[in-house]
């Protein structure tokens, strides 16, 4: 990996980072007047579309990208995505981006957590100390206690939960599937999915709406298509500290757009959050070699 590629991937991921913040914002808007189940259906379908695009293009075409070994598996990995998106969605509208995406962060430790009991990896004591750091943050967000606990903040949560095994079973499913199946699978599933259950929740859009939407749908595949070319750059391990942007980016939204505003326990939780994630993707970087 040159120094060139490194600093395009860089530059690659704080872009992506831009466009799935706006798709955020988006989402928030549509979800708000529209059924979530509909907004998320209407945007898989777009994103299936790209997705059998981009295997009709690889080598061995639509056959190759659809052919697994594992397809319980990679069902479930679609189906679990789908439904992730909509809890994340649904938290936008009852909690905002601001605290949505504050909670939301703590997800690459998750799956640091997760990575042992799933997939086998050792997790050693200086990740586990990132780990704990990562959900002070959390607690901070959440302010438990019973006079002040926030509930809402707990659906965010869940969907960083849930994505993060989403990510684990990624990974387990790379050691037979490539890539490319992967990702064809998570597309078509999560549009087969969410057709299945968004079309009970149809209802007319406005004409302005109708635009936001065919924004959604862009944004959506745009923000795949660069986040694709940022790995093909450079090492998800340069890169990925980068990806905490979109925090920033969707903050800016939800403050200057849904006029939400930032607690001190958000943002409190918010750096402790986001600087144990990124000790913990260094740390990462750091032992990958010995591991060789």
């Amino acid at each position: 990996m040159t120094l060139q590629n490194s600093r395009l991937g860089i530059a690659m991921m704080v872009i992506t980072s831009i466009i799935f913040a706006a798709q955020d914002g988006i989402s928030r808007h549509l979800a708000s007047e529209y059924n979530v189940y509909m907004v998320v259906m209407i945007r898989y379908w777009f994103f299936a579309i790209f997705v059998i695009a981009m295997a009709a293009r690889t080598q061995g075409g639509l056959h190759n990208a659809a052919s697994t070994r594992q397809p319980a598996l990679q069902f479930f990995r679609g189906f679990l995505l789908a439904v992730e998106i909509c809890i994340m969605v649904y938290a936008f509208t009852v909690l905002g981006l601001v605290e949505s995406h504050a909670v939301f962060a703590c997800y690459p430790l998750l799956v640091a957590a997760l990575s042992g009991p799933v997939l086998g990896e050792k997790v050693g004591w200086r990740r586990w100390v990132a780990i704990f750091v990562g959900f002070l943050g959390v607690l901070f967000i959440l302010k438990p206690g019973l006079a002040v606990f926030n509930p809402k903040a707990a659906i965010a949560l869940l969907s960083a939960l849930m994505f993060a095994l989403y990510a684990l079973l990624t990974r387990y499913a790379a050691r037979k599937d490539t890539a490319a199946t992967s990702f064809f699978w998570t597309g078509v599933v999560g549009a087969i999915v969410m057709t299945l259950v968004g079309i009970w929740f149809w209802e007319p859009m406005t004409n302005p709406d109708k635009a936001w939407m065919a924004m959604l749908c862009i944004t959506g595949a745009l923000g795949h298509f660069t986040l694709i070319r940022c790995y093909e750059l450079a090492e998800a391990s340069a890169v990925q500290p980068f990806a905490y942007l979109q925090i920033v980016f969707a903050s800016a939204i939800g403050i200057t757009v849904f006029s939400e505003t930032v607690h001190l326990n958000v943002a409190i939780g918010a750096v402790l959050i986001v600087a144990a994630g990124i000790f913990a993707i260094l740390r990462q970087k750091a032992i990958r070699p010995e591991r060789k």
